[in-house]
């Protein structure tokens, strides 16, 4: 079994390519992994799915098989080219696999480090899978481990404190085009998600009302309650009017085309600046007018001094990772040293008995010394075995304990493919030899 991330994000692919791979609902993704998980070699996969990547990760028999299977379905949903799709492609396998999903659960890898919304997402998309039924054991444990590692990080780092995300640089964005101040302005907020909430209650700190505008009346209403006296609701289809009469707009729908047109802006004496956080963008290219607008990819300029500040706990951050990385693949080998062991017993099981028959048959020993003999020719395996198999174990735990499972496994031709390791976490032999 093999981890890999494949991921299109923010670092790599440019925001256009982005809008072209984002999975528009829960349905589109939930078909993908479906025909990703009709190929033979593929064990579980699920998706991430946020404004800033697209990524899938899998545990499958073969990843350089899978790596083309994901390129080749996310090409012919997206429509673009094969090729194309390899070159911005980040492939991580395996520890690097490991290590990337740890960050990226951290808030490490994140356009703004430290925002707090990558791990909620990264759980939804599991989530999904699991009710889709894509996922089982293998990712469980690994996503359970990511989180551990991510609450580490919290406790020990300053990352968490005073928490950062787009919707707060591009509100502090705003503040800064505005001389440092948004105290008597309003800014209209489009769309009642989180990125939405976040980014409303932001405006409210800085001093700022806020108007919300969503297709869900619902959503927004509920969400003006939360918020307080200095938020309020109107409906979507007034706007037409907000974009043209207020200078700060900020929105984050989940709409698949531009909710905001060329054709819907009028000319006015009026500096307006306008944010675009949605992956595929709600606001069409405008120049002119009097409009600047900042989307997804610009505000990874704007989020480098948070990153200068946070440099040295994001360091901390990076090391405590690669500690969990390596704490989750020595257990994983521990973990899969108990099939191996017991399948040596297993097989000297059947050679003794293959024996013991064999003799009895040709006249060797008399069948009524079977039993004395089957025991001591067990006791005799066991006492042998006992100290390769303490010694087995121990190396298991070792970075390098990988391959010498592995060297086990070929040298004695042991499969383990299909066995579920956790049934011998208890097993009679794992007992008896930390007994003896």
């Amino acid at each position: 079994m093999h981890y890999q991330v494949v991921s299109f994000n923010y670092r790599k692919c440019e925001l256009n390519q982005r809008e072209k791979l984002a999975f528009a609902d829960s349905d589109s993704i939930k078909s993908f992994l479906n025909t990703l998980m009709q190929f033979d070699f593929m064990l579980e996969a699920f998706v991430v799915n946020t404004c800033n990547r697209v990524e899938v990760i899998t545990a499958s028999k073969d990843n350089f098989a899978t790596f083309h299977a994901i390129l080749g379905l996310l090409s012919r949903r997206s429509g673009i080219n094969f090729y194309e799709l390899e070159k911005t492609a980040q492939r991580f396998e395996d520890e690097e696999a490991v290590e990337h999903l740890f960050s990226v659960v951290s808030s490490l890898d994140s356009l703004v480090i430290g925002e707090a919304q990558i791990t909620g997402q990264v759980k939804q998309g599991f989530k999904l899978s699991m009710e889709n039924g894509t996922v089982g054991k293998e990712l469980e444990r690994l996503l359970n481990h990511a989180l551990k590692c991510a609450a580490e990080v919290r406790r020990a780092t300053e990352l968490s404190k005073n928490p950062v995300s787009i919707a707060s640089v591009a509100v502090a964005q705003a503040q800064e085009i505005m001389n440092g101040s948004l105290a008597g302005m309003t800014g209209v907020v489009v769309g009642s998600g989180e990125i939405g909430r976040l980014t409303a209650k932001h405006l409210l700190r800085s001093g700022a009302d806020v108007v919300i505008l969503s297709r869900n009346r619902k959503n927004s209403q509920k969400l003006a309650e939360e918020l307080g006296e200095n938020a309020r609701v109107d409906d979507f289809d007034k706007l037409n009017r907000y974009i043209n009469r207020y200078r700060l707009l900020f929105s984050a729908t989940s709409s698949p085309e531009p909710i905001i047109t060329k054709e819907m802006v009028e000319d006015k004496d009026i500096n307006r600046v306008w944010f675009d956080m949605a992956i595929p963008r709600d606001i069409d290219d405008i120049d002119g007018c009097g409009i600047k607008i900042y989307r997804i990819d610009d505000l990874q300029n704007i989020s480098k001094s948070n990153y200068a500040l946070r440099k040295e706990q994001a360091l901390k951050a990076a090391e405590i990772v690669d500690t969990h990385k390596s704490e989750y693949f020595r257990w994983l080998q521990a973990l899969s040293v108990e099939p191996v062991i017991k399948q040596m017993r297993l097989d000297i099981d059947k050679v003794i008995d293959y024996e013991i028959n064999r003799a009895i048959k040709k006249g060797y020993i008399p069948q009524d010394y079977k039993d004395n003999i089957e025991y001591l020719l067990r006791q005799t395996f066991d006492k042998y075995l006992h100290q390769p198999t303490k010694n087995l174990r121990v190396v298991s735990k070792e970075s390098e304990g990988g391959g010498v499972i592995e060297a086990i496994k070929t040298i004695f031709d042991i499969d383990t493919t299909g066995i579920n390791p956790y049934s011998y976490k208890n097993s009679k032999e794992n007992k008896k030899d930390t007994q003896e």
